[in-house]
């Protein structure tokens, strides 16, 4: 490689970190442009509960997308272990619950985990438990839910540590970053002859015209009496609501999926909802201290699934990582790193990952 050509990522969100983060470390010059500044607010993996919970998501999502959260699960510890600061991660499982009117739902939710268990039989298998089974395993549950599933191996990290880690090793990497600068794949001449890497979500809208915003509402809160130790799923009419429980007695519990790119402040109806069934799973939430209510749309292609895109020669789009990107970051970057060296990516296709050329 030139020693003056300098690779370009566009976007400083969770993707955008990571890549810059690999492309350094294996020889790339790289600069980094962000519309924002270091501490991301206009990123959706600012505000994201970042659980990975590859089967858990099966129930909304396709195979494939399951498929990367599982190779994910194994990169994410090697990739926190290279950062050089603490990253809160757990991989306890995940609990899922339901009341008993919603019986129907979980029984939906059932199938939908075993036609996933069908297709890929290396997961690991969900366990059916009883109340008392419940309590053994999360004490703080009290025997308060009669059934529930337990899947095992499913983890999660803290969002905001994992971002402000990597903006560390960026910077001890030599990674140049550009805040407050807002660039677009046009403002780079391509026969310059360096990489260029767009991870801009919803900032690439106008480069790619089928993304749109699906708008999530999360609560940050701080329960240091409730003792829940692993992400916890509430089975919900009109969407699941997760608990998922990070360092020092905060939880952060949501998620609503609204189409829209409205980027307002949390509504009082989701609030209401996210709370209260946030108490009906711990009635300790009552005495919560609400921290943060945080909205933010995530980037969402036509089909709901993520897609890299070349623009020309060593010109590659990433994006429509929706609500799955602390799920599928790292498969997402091994599939690129492999565009990088090779041209093209056989973990894509066994992801059945979308990789196209962009049109005309």
């Amino acid at each position: 490689m030139n020693s003056v050509e300098r690779t370009v990522v566009l976007g400083a969100g969770l993707m955008g970190r990571l890549l810059a983060c690999e492309l350094a470390r294996t020889g790339h010059a790289v600069d980094v442009y962000d519309a924002a500044t270091p501490d991301s607010p206009g990123s959706a993996a600012h505000v994201a509960a970042a659980m990975l919970a590859p089967l858990a998501e099966s129930a909304v999502t396709e195979v494939g997308v399951v498929r990367m959260g599982s190779h994910s699960l194994l990169r994410w510890p090697e990739l926190i272990g290279t950062l050089g600061q603490p990253v809160f991660f757990q991989q306890q499982g995940t609990l899922v619950l339901w009341h008993r009117q919603d019986a129907a739902e979980a029984t939906r939710f059932q199938q939908l985990l075993s036609a996933t268990a069908q297709a890929l039989p290396q997961l690991p298998a969900v366990e059916v438990l009883d109340g008392a089974g419940l309590a053994r395993l999360e004490p703080a549950l009290d025997e308060r839910f009669p059934q529930g599933l337990y899947l095992p191996g499913e983890g999660q990290l803290d969002n905001r540590e994992l971002l402000a880690a990597l903006l560390h090793r960026m910077q001890a990497l030599d990674v140049r970053v550009h805040w407050n600068s807002p660039r677009s794949p046009a403002d780079f001449d391509e026969r310059c002859g360096g990489w260029l890497f767009d991870c801009r979500g919803l900032g690439a809208r106008a480069d790619w015209t089928t993304l749109r915003g699906v708008r999530g509402e999360v609560i940050r809160i701080h329960a240091p009496e409730v003792t829940l130790t692993r992400p916890t799923r509430l089975l919900h009419p009109r969407y699941p609501i997760y608990i998922a429980p990070k360092a020092g007695g905060v939880f952060f519990i949501g998620a609503t999926e609204i189409e829209s790119d409205d980027m307002s402040p949390v509504s009082v109806r989701s609030a209401l909802e996210l709370l209260s069934a946030a108490y009906t799973v711990h009635p300790g939430f009552a005495e919560a201290r609400i921290l943060e209510l945080c909205a933010q749309c995530r980037p969402v292609l036509r089909d709901n699934l993520p897609a890299l895109r070349w623009l020309g020669p060593r010109r590659l789009q990433i994006n429509g990582l929706y609500r799955h990107g602390f799920l599928i970051a790292p498969a997402m970057l091994d599939v690129v790193m492999e565009c990088v060296s090779e041209g093209r990516s056989a973990l894509a296709d066994g992801f059945a990952l979308r990789v196209e050329s962009a049109p005309g």
